[in-house]
């Protein structure tokens, strides 16, 4: 038996990364991504079984990557609002420097194409966002309310501005990011 190519496989996540971003999730087929990925339909076959195999697959390895993006430089024992600095400006550079990651991210929150075992793979590697939340609301420096919902607020609202940011093709100053930051930081604080 022929061993897998890992650059087919690469280019066929390049092409879903791409799909996604142009049609949503829901929107693409694996005779797109194989068209899209310069490859025959069945080619894309002999590596996936199915489109939810494909998108469990990229979905793993790019939640894997953004979570060593989120706690690059993060240290737990840090101060609570330097340590939530530090992640808050990793989400946005990951973000922003891989925007069709992120977007595909959060499509499959969305969606019922995720399996439980990615479900729970992306928890256990974002734990370290949820522990310095809780922390944040136990030494009452941030408003106690629900986890999610804190969470909710600050990804949605970052989502929007990177969003808006990428498809007017503008770059946000650091003056900006600096703004931005402290609207966060401000809704957020007691």
């Amino acid at each position: 038996m022929k061993p897998k190519d890992e650059n087919k496989v690469r280019e066929i996540h390049r092409a879903t990364l791409a799909l996604v971003k142009e049609k949503g999730l829901a929107g693409i087929t694996i005779e797109q991504i194989a068209k899209q990925a310069g490859l025959a339909t069945g080619t894309v076959y002999i590596y996936f079984t199915n489109k939810d195999e494909l998108i469990n697959s990229l979905f793993a390895i790019c939640r894997k990557a953004s979570a060593e993006v989120y706690f690059k430089n993060y240290d737990p024992r840090a101060p609570f609002k330097e340590g939530f600095r530090t992640v808050w400006m990793n989400l946005l550079q990951y973000r922003m420097e891989r925007f069709e990651e992120a977007v595909f991210i959060e499509q499959c929150y969305h969606s019922p194409f995720i399996n439980a075992g990615n479900r729970d793979i992306s928890n256990q590697l974002l734990k370290p966002l949820f522990s310095l939340i809780e922390r944040g609301k136990n030494e009452q420096l941030i408003k106690p309310v629900d986890t999610l919902l804190l969470l909710a607020y600050i990804i949605g609202a970052m989502s929007e501005i990177v969003r808006l940011t990428h498809y007017q093709g503008r770059k946000l100053s650091n003056k900006e990011v600096e703004a931005v930051f402290g609207l966060c930081w401000d809704g957020l604080r007691t």
